[in-house]
């Protein structure tokens, strides 16, 4: 039997990335993701690596930026506000074709908002985060056992485009303990030929750079990435079905708005209501196919997010609108109750 640790997600988040092969972590404290600088401070000095708590979130992604350029398996952290200020080292990163992991354990907003749970980063993490056209492999865990297992995915989804990956966690996961296990964790490693380190006079040299003056040369440098975008779609969806097999109505929910959901779901089924899940685990690439496939068969489906309603316009693109989609949520650091849920359900059955 696997041997299990009781872990706050924070810290599951950061062990993985030590054992992931991380020695580089650069970030800024902020609530609700402070545990995880808190513990690279400590583990980071003992097995030979870097821990620097930068002057500001921006110094932080820049950072990054140089150590990835170096080809190192490089991760910062932040919540929300934190996430903003690093909007353009994350749009450089991009442009530079260099993997790294960011964290967000999302808290309420906008502005400095509140210290809660919140899922209200969608938009910012699943349309780029920055200027420019690019995209970020973003993964969102329900559980402490998946930060720990897709901030390891994470790294070798990264290493393997070539292109930043973002844990997009809520608060609620970031600080909720649960046994975990480390040991089924598939490490990955990738060869690294364009890297800066050192030619040593054998080789020509790398260079990593996001500046393009010929638009002519932009352009194609854009048509290569998304190709590679489209092999990410492609390839590296992730998603959870939950008493799909027979369901009328389909909820889609992602993190603790999914666990919630989940409970709603076995309620409303001992009423003899047909209702399933599909939880997404990337967001982007958002699970298109389950949910294309879904709208054959369900009446409606419910978007159940800690947010104003973010994820539910790429629900109703992923179902091509062919069936009705309402929304059920609660926002700035609340969380919808099961009973609320159900309820939601229970209108969706009779058609309200």
């Amino acid at each position: 039997m696997a041997e299990r640790v009781l872990m706050k997600g924070n810290e599951a988040i950061a062990e993985a990335a030590i054992r992931a092969g991380c020695r580089h972590y650069f970030g800024y404290p902020i609530t609700p993701q402070t545990e995880i600088a808190a513990y690279m401070a400590k583990k980071m000095p003992k097995i030979g690596g870097v821990f620097l708590q930068a002057e500001s979130e921006i110094a932080s992604i820049n950072m990054v930026y140089g150590a990835a350029a170096a080809g190192m398996r490089v991760m910062t952290s932040s919540s929300s506000p934190g996430i903003s200020l690093k909007a353009e080292g994350l749009s450089y990163i991009a442009g530079s074709d260099v993997p790294a992991l960011v964290v967000n354990v999302q808290r309420g907003g906008p502005g400095l908002g509140g210290i809660q749970p919140s899922q209200s980063d969608y938009f910012q993490a699943t349309k780029g985060g920055g200027h420019g056209d690019y995209r970020m492999i973003v993964l969102a865990p329900a559980s402490v056992q998946e930060m720990a297992n897709l901030t390891i995915k994470g790294f070798n989804l990264a290493d393997k485009y070539l292109m930043t990956s973002m844990i997009l966690a809520d608060g609620t996961i970031g600080q909720m303990m649960e046994p975990i296990s480390f040991e089924d964790a598939q490490i990955e490693t990738y060869e690294k030929p364009w890297a800066l380190t050192g030619t040593d006079c054998k080789r020509k040299h790398n260079v990593v750079n996001s500046l393009y003056l010929q638009p002519d040369q932009l352009e194609k440098k854009n048509f290569e990435r998304f190709e590679r975008y489209r092999q990410v779609e492609e390839n590296e969806a992730m998603w959870e079905e939950y008493m799909m097999e027979d369901a009328e109505i389909c909820v889609v929910a992602f993190g603790i708005a999914s666990r919630v959901a989940k409970n709603a779901i076995v309620a409303a089924r001992k009423e003899g209501i047909k209702v399933g899940l599909i939880r997404p685990i990337t967001l982007w690439p958002f699970p298109k196919k389950p949910l294309a496939a879904a709208a054959e068969k369900v009446n409606s489906f419910i978007s159940v997010e800690l947010s104003m309603g973010q994820m539910i316009e790429d629900v109703r693109l992923a179902t091509q609108c062919k069936k009705p989609v309402s929304l059920c949520n609660r926002c700035g650091g609340m969380i919808p109750s099961p009973d609320e849920v159900l309820e939601t359900i229970r209108n969706a059955q009779k058609g309200v």
